[in-house]
């Protein structure tokens, strides 16, 4: 159980806050590629840990990431025209290029004053079907780091981005949580639950495959330079072809927001960036050998429904009005009434409410990886606030980091065996 002074630490983002400051020292997501996907396309309001950008695409295709006030007078630039090299503030005209520069001040006609001054804007890169941007420090920018799911052809890689009331680390904690997935999402997991038997579905593209009706796993964590890893070592089910051993399901969590959740054919890498302390842009990158279709993932992370959510503004919205949307009636056969991997997990996460009381809290043992989580993220608060570098920051090749599925393995066996990459980011060797 928490105190509220940690509550409170770990889950306020914005400048002036411990985890903001931390939050702040790497290389964030702020939006999707599609999100603008053609030169001059329209502007992006985009809000980010507790403060609000905007972002365009100049004529030349380049990305650019901006304080959204007009620094002439406030009004914001996700109203303003994209055109001919920059971005004009509708007010008065004033145009910025993406470094800042201000290129043209219609109701001011001196090159001097336009010399002297600059939009404050912010360093960005564009890789893996995503944004990034840095607002931090100046003098502390890391250098870009590189992750497995950049390689590769686009058709290899699926992005989808969903904007949830919910504060982010109730989203990261869900998504860490190995024991729920074969309960909330059951029918994913074990869709003859209701039969009091255990046939999980055949698709390689499914995160919520497991090997084994076993809710309760045993967790083992290990902790790393990334943040840590674990494995979910559940009971092989009695028709197993070897029943002296155990399934294993290994995931790592890599600070400050981000894990790779597991599919047989997949990695799932998600990101849970706070938009602000009371909302969280998720955005999950589907990744693998062979090619993606979207649409599936779509399908099965339950976002067909245009009630919940659409693939234009990225919004995720329900509310209590309609029973968060819940379909009761389907309940006998169907274990929620809901639809879908990310529709379950969202909704849980705004039925808490925006900012959960962790005080409350009851915790089993299921729930040490949420526990570690927890844990690490305080120390790397701590880590910044004395000055160092948070957990993870001097990273920048991230390739290696991988999750495993359910895999059977005997019990001679280590389950390190299935992530062999994460190995060399250990901060301790294992005992032999």
């Amino acid at each position: 159980m928490l105190t509220p002074e940690e509550n409170k630490v770990l889950t306020e983002v914005g400048p002036d806050t411990p985890m903001g400051r931390m939050m702040r020292r790497f290389w964030i997501p702020i939006c999707t590629s599609a999100q603008v996907p053609n030169n001059d396309s329209d502007p992006l309001r985009a809000p980010l840990l507790d403060e609000m950008f905007v972002v365009f695409r100049d004529t030349a295709g380049n990305i650019g990431v901006l304080d959204e006030g007009c620094m002439h007078r406030g009004v914001s630039l996700a109203l303003g025209r994209v055109e001919n090299g920059g971005i004009r503030c509708l007010y008065h005209g004033w145009k910025f290029s993406v470094d800042g520069t201000i290129l043209d001040t219609p109701n001011h006609c001196s090159d001097r004053f336009r010399s002297r001054l600059k939009a404050p804007a912010y360093p960005v890169r564009e890789a893996g079907g995503l944004v990034w941007t840095y607002i931090g420090p100046k003098s502390q920018e890391p250098p870009f780091p590189h992750w497995d799911f950049m390689n590769g052809p686009e058709s290899h890689r699926a992005v989808i981005r969903l904007n949830t009331q919910a504060n982010y680390l109730q989203l990261y904690e869900g998504g860490c949580d190995s024991s729920h997935v074969g309960i909330l999402h059951s029918n994913q997991a074990n869709p003859t639950w209701m039969l009091d038997e255990f046939s999980p579905k055949d698709e390689d593209f499914n995160p919520g495959a497991l090997a084994s009706s076993d809710n309760a796993p045993t967790l083992e964590i290990e902790d790393t330079a990334f943040g840590f890893h674990y494995a979910a070592k559940r009971q092989l089910p009695s028709t197993a072809a070897n029943i002296d051993g155990y399934s294993a399901r290994v995931m790592p969590v890599i600070l400050p927001f981000v894990r790779v959740i597991p599919a047989p054919a997949y990695q799932f890498f998600a990101f849970e960036v706070p938009r602000d302390t009371a909302s969280t842009s998720t955005y999950l990158i589907a990744h693998g050998s062979k090619p993606i279709d979207r649409d599936e993932i779509i399908r099965i992370m339950g976002l067909t429904d245009s009630r919940f959510w659409n693939d234009d503004d990225c919004n995720f919205t329900v509310d209590w009005s309609d029973g968060m949307g819940q379909n009761r009636s389907r309940m006998a056969t169907d274990w929620t009434g809901f639809d879908g991997i990310e529709q379950e997990d969202a909704v849980l996460a705004v039925s808490m409410g925006p900012v959960v009381d962790r005080t409350k809290e009851h915790m089993v043992a299921a729930d040490r990886a949420v526990i570690h989580l927890r844990a690490r993220l305080l120390e790397s608060v701590r880590r910044n606030e004395d000055g160092g570098d948070p957990i993870c920051l001097d990273l920048t090749d991230l390739d290696d980091i991988r999750s495993a599925p359910d895999t059977q393995i005997s019990t001679n066996e280590h389950w390190r065996s299935l992530v062999p990459g994460n190995a060399a980011h250990l901060t301790q060797v294992p005992a032999s």
